[in-house]
């Protein structure tokens, strides 16, 4: 009897450890013993609410009703966002927002966790304050231009104050910023009109440009036309006067302006036949008027020619006269040295006159002592 209560005693033991252990394996029980980590996540196991350690990434052991599990803490790069609304120096409020970029190092999880007790809101405080300071000193244009300048003064100051709270500052960009709609609109109108302006001046430019270019090529067009012109006449005129000479060689001299007169014109006449276009003919019409055309010719030279013999004559006149009058210049001014001479002489002679008399009164008058001329004294 006492062997089967003793036995009986045995199997209700043994069952309730069995249940036991299947309470801790497979019930509610296992949570309290044991617990799996995620991977680039870490947990914190307290006993009675002070730190035990750190469990990483698998599975990980604790004492039932002792050992505390603290929430994961993850280990990847997160990214907070915080807009922000402020001032800048010329009165325009903007938005601007600002992503920060941090991660918990595995060395750096304990710090993390119990240094602080709301990150984000302490970052987003970090932030607040460094845009705000930044956008104060800027005015709208130089904040548009200032972007990353204020991102990475962001980034420095999150960088020197999260680090010893465990939170490591990756990166700090600012996304944009946004003033109002009428603002926006407004700075779209002043870059439309300066940039009309701008092609306004442009275009005033390449007018000028291109006028004083056609200036010059008229310019220069209508002096080489010139240059053509002049060399083209003196071409003729050498040309005519070749053939002059030598008609004058063959014995042709006194028709000889008629002959090329006759032949110039019927030159003329040859281009405008060949020229359908020419409507107006300055020459005379008929052979016959070259007759009387070389007449006036002859007569304008003949008359050239006279006025020219007398410009000659009264030049050698004029020289004549010239000559003349120096020649009388040149007696006068003769006559004059010879009066002064004259005068120089008289005046000379008037001089020693007196001087002799001045000195025979002193040596012979009354009144004058013996020893005043030694000579005479001598002599008595």
């Amino acid at each position: 009897m006492e062997g089967a209560v003793i036995f009986l005693v045995v199997a209700v033991v043994v069952i309730v450890v069995v249940i036991i252990l299947a309470a801790l394996l497979f019930g509610g029980l296992r949570t309290s013993v044991l617990f799996t980590v995620h991977s680039r996540e870490a947990v914190i196991v307290e006993r009675f609410g002070k730190f035990r350690r750190v469990a990483h990434a698998g599975l990980n052991f604790k004492a039932p009703f002792v050992d505390n599990t603290t929430r994961p803490i993850s280990l990847r790069v997160q990214q907070l966002e915080v807009n922000i609304e402020s001032k800048t120096k010329d009165n325009v409020f903007v938005n601007v927002p600002v992503a920060v970029q941090y991660v918990i190092k595995e060395e750096q999880v304990v710090d993390a966790y119990y240094k602080l007790s709301n990150a984000e809101a302490q970052i987003r405080s970090y932030v607040f304050d460094t845009v705000r300071s930044a956008l104060s000193a800027l005015e709208l244009d130089a904040a548009f231009e200032s972007k990353d300048d204020i991102a990475r003064s962001v980034e420095s100051t999150l960088s020197a104050r999260m680090q010893e709270f465990g939170f490591n500052i990756i990166n700090t960009l600012v996304q944009d910023i946004s003033p109002d709609q009428r603002v926006r609109d407004s700075m779209n109108s002043i870059n439309a009109a300066q940039r009309d302006r701008v092609a306004a001046q442009s275009l005033a430019e390449a007018d000028k440009i291109k006028r004083v270019t056609q200036a010059e090529a008229e310019a220069e067009s209508k002096r080489l036309q010139g240059e053509g012109v002049a060399a083209q006449r003196k071409a003729i005129a050498l040309g005519i006067a070749e053939q002059y000479e030598m008609l004058r060689k063959v014995g042709i001299e006194n028709s000889a302006e008629q002959l090329l007169l006759m032949t110039q014109y019927f030159d003329t006449m040859q281009d405008v036949a060949r020229n359908a276009r020419s409507n107006v003919l300055y020459l005379p019409s008929n052979p016959g008027a070259v007759g009387s055309m070389g007449d006036e010719i002859r007569t304008a030279m003949l008359q050239s020619q006279a006025a020219a013999e007398a410009s000659k004559d009264a030049d050698v006149a004029d020289a004549d006269s010239r000559k003349r009058v120096s020649a009388e210049q040149l007696k006068q001014q003769e006559q004059e040295r010879a009066e002064r001479a004259r005068s120089a002489a008289e005046q000379k002679a008037r001089q020693a006159q007196q001087q002799a008399q001045n000195g025979g009164q002193h040596r012979g008058g009354p009144g004058t002592p013996p020893w005043a001329h030694p000579g005479s004294a001598n002599q008595g």
